[in-house]
């Protein structure tokens, strides 16, 4: 045991000029060295971040400044801690060396509190870091509800009927100078839409980007069905079919009894090319969708189950060609079965290199690398699976032979046998167990994991998902989601069974 080699005053004021150096002085390295890098760290993320805040500002004076009218109580916390754990930094060094003056190291008890507050600091910067914001959690919950009740509910996505269309068309001139196009022929036992006036300015844009109202129509129609919603359609000069909006809403109407409406709308605003020529005539559509028939299954959910089947095999045969390769691989990687030799010793550190980078790194990125060397589906996403769980199971399954008992594997060596002979008459029988608990459980993960990888065009349900959310049909989204849900439930039941009758 070591010694305080200066006074307590001294301890103190080295800790004052540089934290953790008065410990380091008195012997306490270990302690010093922690102190001095706890702080220094905080420090540094807490200089950086005051770069990303006020990075426009030229000199730390200024960044400061910034920081502290856009993030007062962050700045005004940070720095009480930074003060706080500089003196306890100098508190603990003088109290360290008092009690080490002359007889052999002892540790103060104030130590924990230091640390805390330590602690403390790295949390005040890692939540700016992450800028959690709890109003903004609280308030927009509300907001949140609609798609995520949508995801919780999703079956009404689930079937669909037959439907049938109701549609008649007018044509508009979006010129306010030139010649009208004639009014649409009216045909028996057909819809008819009407419009008035037949041409007019589209709405615009002003110097404000606020949106100038265009010429307001009057559209009417008759022979739709009865009591029934009509959505308004409208289609550019270039054929570009859209909703109009008015006042945020989509422009609809309801027939009456007789089946006729009318309504009034602004013209829509559109971009128009330069280089458009010609009159711009436009089309209006007044469309009715009618559901006949029976209930039958959606297209989601169709979409849906079938990708859920090619997720769980794609699972499959990842974890099947993950087997098959790991298992030469678990007994390289054993250092009770290779550690006879300097060269198979050299080998079993290969080999656990070489998994230790492999499973590093994320089945994400391997799938990232596989749809660039095999293209998108699931095959790629097999390949990248495969990679992945050859690295995973080979590390269980060797250390699950490294700690087998060594009883049955010396007394087959006490009878010649060779190193193949060892391995299947004392190994093998006692990884039977092990293996396939870490196999099952595998096959879990990799199920799981299908449904990440499908995100980067790996195959399977999750490639699904992520065109369903990025078009924002929830309800679809959702289909998708309780079916992940359903799979890896039933699968943890198959694989809880599967142990039972292995352990």
């Amino acid at each position: 045991m070591s010694k305080a080699i200066v006074s307590p005053g001294f301890a103190a004021v080295a800790s004052f000029v540089i934290p953790g150096l008065g410990q380091i002085l008195i012997g306490k390295f270990r302690r010093g060295i922690t102190i001095l890098m706890a702080l220094g760290t905080s420090l540094a993320l807490f200089l950086w971040r005051l770069n990303v805040v006020a990075h426009r500002e030229m000199d730390w004076i200024g960044r400061l400044s910034k920081t502290t009218d856009l993030k007062t109580g962050f700045v005004i916390i940070a720095i009480i801690g930074f003060i706080l754990v500089w003196v306890l930094n100098i508190l603990d060094a003088l109290k360290l060396a008092r009690q080490t003056s002359g007889k052999t190291l002892t540790g103060p008890k104030g130590v924990p509190f230091l640390f805390a507050v330590i602690l403390a600091l790295f949390f005040t910067i890692g939540w700016q870091i992450s800028e959690i914001d709890i109003r903004k959690l609280t308030q927009e919950a509300s907001e949140a509800w609609v798609p995520l009740s949508k995801v919780l509910w999703p079956w009404e996505a689930a079937v669909e009927r037959i439907t049938e269309t109701n549609e008649a068309m007018t044509t508009i001139l979006a010129d306010p100078e030139g010649t009208p196009p004639p009014a649409p022929i009216e045909e028996a036992g057909k819809p008819y839409l009407d419009v008035s006036p037949r041409q007019g300015e589209l709405s615009s844009l002003g110097s404000s980007n606020e949106i100038l109202a265009g010429t307001l129509l009057t559209v009417t129609g008759r022979g739709f069905f009865p009591d029934q919603e009509v959505q308004i359609w409208w289609a550019d000069a270039m054929g570009n079919e859209f909703r109009p909006r008015h006042e945020g809403a989509y422009v609809t109407t309801r027939s009456d009894s007789n089946g006729a409406f009318s309504l009034q709308m602004v013209m829509p605003y559109r971009l128009i090319p330069p280089s458009a020529t010609g009159p711009h005539i436009h089309n209006m559509m007044a469309r009715q969708i009618n559901e006949t028939g029976e209930v039958i299954a959606s297209s989601p959910l169709k979409l849906t189950i079938s990708l859920i089947i090619e997720t769980i095999f794609m699972g499959m045969m990842a974890t099947f060609f993950g087997i098959i390769l790991a298992i030469p691989v678990s007994f390289l990687a054993a250092k009770n079965l290779m550690s006879g030799s300097r060269l198979s010793l050299s080998i079993y550190f290969f080999t656990r290199t070489i998994m230790n980078i492999v499973r590093s790194i994320e089945p994400l990125i391997w799938a990232l690398i596989a749809v660039v060397w095999v293209g998108l589906g699931p095959f790629a996403g097999i390949v990248a699976l495969t990679i992945h769980s050859v690295a995973a199971l080979g590390k269980l399954y060797s250390e699950a032979i490294e700690g087998i008992d060594p009883g049955p594997i010396e007394a087959i060596q006490a009878t010649g046998a060779t190193k193949l002979q060892t391995i299947v008459y004392a190994v093998i029988p006692q990884m039977i167990p092990p293996f396939v608990s870490f196999t099952i459980y595998r096959w879990d993960i990799n199920v799981r994991m299908s449904t990440v990888i499908g995100m980067v065009g790996g195959g399977g349900i999750g490639f699904l998902l992520m065109q369903y959310i990025r078009l924002l049909d929830y309800k679809s989204a959702g289909l998708a989601v309780w079916f992940i849900a359903i799979t890896v439930s039933i699968l943890d039941y198959v694989s809880a069974r599967i142990r039972e009758r292995f352990t």
